[in-house]
Protein backbone atom coordinates (compact mmCIF):
# COMPACT_ATOMS: atom_id res chain seq x y z
CA UNK A 1 0.00 0.00 0.00
CA UNK A 2 1.56 3.78 -0.62
CA UNK A 3 1.75 6.04 1.92
CA UNK A 4 1.27 9.66 1.93
CA UNK A 5 3.81 12.28 3.67
CA UNK A 6 2.13 14.65 5.90
CA UNK A 7 4.34 17.73 4.87
CA UNK A 8 4.08 19.87 8.28
CA UNK A 9 5.63 16.39 9.98
CA UNK A 10 8.41 16.34 7.86
CA UNK A 11 9.57 19.70 8.77
CA UNK A 12 9.10 18.53 12.06
CA UNK A 13 12.48 16.52 11.21
CA UNK A 14 14.38 19.51 10.46
CA UNK A 15 16.32 20.80 13.55
CA UNK A 16 18.74 23.11 11.65
CA UNK A 17 18.63 26.06 9.56
CA UNK A 18 19.95 25.26 5.95
CA UNK A 19 20.31 21.88 6.51
CA UNK A 20 17.50 20.27 4.44
CA UNK A 21 16.09 17.02 4.89
CA UNK A 22 15.12 14.34 1.79
CA UNK A 23 11.70 13.51 1.68
CA UNK A 24 10.92 11.89 -1.24
CA UNK A 25 12.18 11.21 -4.42
CA UNK A 26 10.72 11.61 -7.91
CA UNK A 27 12.80 9.68 -10.83
CA UNK A 28 16.21 11.19 -9.94
CA UNK A 29 14.99 14.29 -8.17
CA UNK A 30 14.64 14.95 -4.68
CA UNK A 31 12.34 15.97 -2.62
CA UNK A 32 13.75 17.99 0.14
CA UNK A 33 12.33 20.24 2.89
CA UNK A 34 14.67 23.06 4.84
CA UNK A 35 14.35 25.55 7.56
CA UNK A 36 15.66 29.03 6.42
CA UNK A 37 16.50 31.59 8.33
CA UNK A 38 19.70 34.60 7.60
CA UNK A 39 21.93 34.13 4.20
CA UNK A 40 23.67 30.84 2.96
CA UNK A 41 25.81 31.53 0.32
CA UNK A 42 26.65 33.04 -3.56
CA UNK A 43 27.05 29.67 -5.32
CA UNK A 44 25.73 27.91 -8.29
CA UNK A 45 25.08 24.51 -9.28
CA UNK A 46 26.52 24.12 -12.72
CA UNK A 47 24.89 21.62 -14.44
CA UNK A 48 21.29 21.39 -12.17
CA UNK A 49 17.98 23.28 -12.21
CA UNK A 50 16.98 24.14 -8.89
CA UNK A 51 13.11 24.60 -7.59
CA UNK A 52 12.34 26.83 -4.61
CA UNK A 53 8.66 26.30 -3.39
CA UNK A 54 7.95 28.11 -0.16
CA UNK A 55 5.45 26.30 2.31
CA UNK A 56 5.44 29.16 5.01
CA UNK A 57 7.13 32.33 5.54
CA UNK A 58 9.10 34.26 2.40
CA UNK A 59 12.16 33.61 0.63
CA UNK A 60 14.64 36.45 -1.26
CA UNK A 61 17.00 35.28 -3.56
CA UNK A 62 19.69 37.56 -4.83
CA UNK A 63 20.81 37.21 -8.25
CA UNK A 64 23.76 38.50 -10.13
CA UNK A 65 21.75 41.28 -11.96
CA UNK A 66 18.55 41.54 -9.23
CA UNK A 67 16.93 39.90 -6.36
CA UNK A 68 13.74 38.16 -6.85
CA UNK A 69 10.98 37.81 -3.30
CA UNK A 70 9.71 34.27 -3.09
CA UNK A 71 6.35 34.59 -0.86
CA UNK A 72 4.38 31.69 1.01
CA UNK A 73 3.02 29.47 -2.37
CA UNK A 74 5.07 30.97 -4.84
CA UNK A 75 7.81 28.75 -6.50
CA UNK A 76 10.75 29.78 -8.52
CA UNK A 77 13.18 27.33 -10.52
CA UNK A 78 16.57 28.51 -10.52
CA UNK A 79 18.62 27.22 -13.75
CA UNK A 80 21.53 25.80 -13.68
CA UNK A 81 24.64 27.52 -13.60
CA UNK A 82 22.88 30.64 -12.35
CA UNK A 83 24.76 32.44 -9.46
CA UNK A 84 22.09 32.75 -6.60
CA UNK A 85 22.30 33.42 -2.28
CA UNK A 86 19.32 32.66 -0.99
CA UNK A 87 18.24 35.21 2.27
CA UNK A 88 15.44 34.52 4.41
CA UNK A 89 15.16 37.45 7.16
CA UNK A 90 12.62 35.39 9.26
CA UNK A 91 12.17 31.84 9.15
CA UNK A 92 10.87 30.41 6.16
CA UNK A 93 10.17 26.43 5.26
CA UNK A 94 10.70 25.81 1.67
CA UNK A 95 10.17 22.66 -0.11
CA UNK A 96 13.09 21.89 -2.77
CA UNK A 97 13.49 19.96 -5.92
CA UNK A 98 16.44 19.19 -7.13
CA UNK A 99 18.39 16.23 -8.94
CA UNK A 100 20.55 13.82 -6.87
CA UNK A 101 23.45 14.86 -7.76
CA UNK A 102 22.92 18.63 -6.82
CA UNK A 103 25.81 19.58 -4.36
CA UNK A 104 24.18 21.72 -1.29
CA UNK A 105 26.01 24.69 -1.68
CA UNK A 106 27.70 23.94 -5.25
CA UNK A 107 31.70 24.07 -5.39
CA UNK A 108 31.08 26.32 -2.55
CA UNK A 109 32.45 24.91 0.72
CA UNK A 110 30.85 26.75 4.34
CA UNK A 111 29.97 25.49 7.59
CA UNK A 112 26.86 25.28 6.23
CA UNK A 113 27.20 22.85 3.33
CA UNK A 114 25.26 19.57 4.09
CA UNK A 115 26.21 16.37 2.05
CA UNK A 116 24.00 13.86 0.55
CA UNK A 117 24.48 11.59 3.69
CA UNK A 118 23.46 14.40 6.24
CA UNK A 119 20.46 15.48 4.07
CA UNK A 120 19.29 11.81 4.28
CA UNK A 121 19.28 11.65 7.62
Amino acid sequence: MFAATDLAAAFERVNEYWSPKVIGRVNDQLLKVAKLKGELVWHAHDGEDELFFIVKGQLRIEFEDGTTLLRQGDFLTVPKGVRHNPVADEECWVLLIEPASTLHTGAEITDRTRSLDEQLS
